[in-house]
């Protein structure tokens, strides 16, 4: 997620600040696309709909991290 911004989540990492908050969106993130991989390829059984959802909060925090991660950028002109 967000690979064009990778040395920016590096630097948020290292530096501290936005760390735990970016660390908990990414994680959340992964487990998000898991559960949906799971569901699309049947090892799970969801309803579209749900998946829907999945993907809703997906996007969602792809979109948290993506706002912090251009606040922390223009915050440390990196």
């Amino acid at each position: 997620m967000l690979d064009e911004y990778r040395d920016v989540i590096t630097h948020m990492k290292e530096v501290g600040g936005q760390s735990a908050l970016i660390s908990r969106i990414f994680d959340k993130h992964s487990e998000l696309d898991e559960q949906i991989n799971q569901a699309e390829s049947i090892k799970h059984i969801l309803t579209e709909m749900e998946i829907d959802i999945m993907k809703k909060e997906k996007l969602k925090l792809k979109d948290e991290a993506y706002a912090i991660i251009i606040n922390y950028k223009k915050k440390h002109n990196l």
